[in-house]
């Protein structure tokens, strides 16, 4: 079966060569012992051998191709038909460990592509989220210029305004001095004017008590003059007032 072929020597080359015709020798002797034992023995040395074709890294064929070499050793080929099917048992129970590597690796392969699926998934959601991250920080960025450019003008707004109170605050005591100022004014004009009303009615008083003893006729004059002095004198008092309510 394994017949040399012309090819370059090489340590690992041989050394696998070496391998495969031990496990092909080991396999004609295992199934040798199990078609001489009773046919319910177990199948741990098939199992075995399984094992070691994983290991070199076998695929079913080559394995087949080794039990095919086996029948021709043990001569299992002409007519042999109850020891062909034990021997076909060997073979499939031989076969379970390359058949539950491939069952594992293609599970493995199964999980690797959900696995890439996934992470392929997470990798979209990642850039979604982080265009959105970065979109909230241009956003929040943009706020807080905002917010300092509206902090700078609130800023101005209120000196601004505390100017306009001040200027308010001295334009109010202004009117509040012109105010007293003219209320001042008002009331001297008045007391000055009363005066010379009651001296001037003063006066006129004196005038009757001398009039008084000799000429009734101009007595009668002097007191319809005074009286005409003192309504003067009452409207002037009443103007006066009213300047100092509008005042």
């Amino acid at each position: 079966m394994f017949e040399a072929k012309r090819v370059s020597r090489h340590p690992k080359y041989d050394n696998m060569k070496q391998k495969l015709i031990g496990l092909s020798q080991h396999y004609v002797m295992a199934l040798r012992r199990h078609l001489k034992q009773p046919p319910r023995v177990g199948m741990g040395p098939a199992m075995g051998l399984g094992r070691e074709a994983v290991a070199l890294g076998m695929e079913t064929l080559e394995l087949a191709r080794i039990h095919e070499h086996a029948l021709v050793a043990l001569n299992l080929v002409n007519g042999q038909t109850r020891l062909i099917k034990r021997a076909e048992i060997f073979f499939t129970e031989a076969l379970t460990p390359i058949v539950e590597t491939h069952r594992v690796a293609r599970q493995s392969k199964m999980d690797l592509n959900r696995l890439n699926k996934t992470l392929s998934q997470r990798t979209r959601e990642l850039s979604a989220t982080n265009r959105l991250l970065r979109h909230g920080v241009a956003r929040r960025k943009s706020v807080e210029a905002a917010l300092k450019k509206s902090g700078a003008h609130y800023t101005q707004l209120l000196k601004e305004s505390l100017l306009l109170q001040e200027g308010l605050r001295q334009l109010t005591h202004r009117l509040l001095v012109a105010q007293e100022s003219e209320r001042k004014k008002i009331s001297c004009e008045l007391q000055d004017e009363i005066v010379q009303t009651l001296l001037g009615i003063n006066v006129r008083l004196t005038s009757l008590k001398n009039e008084a003893q000799n000429n009734r006729q101009s007595l009668k004059n002097e007191i319809a003059s005074t009286q005409r002095l003192v309504i003067k004198s009452a409207r002037s008092v009443r103007r006066v007032a009213l300047k100092l309510r509008k005042a």
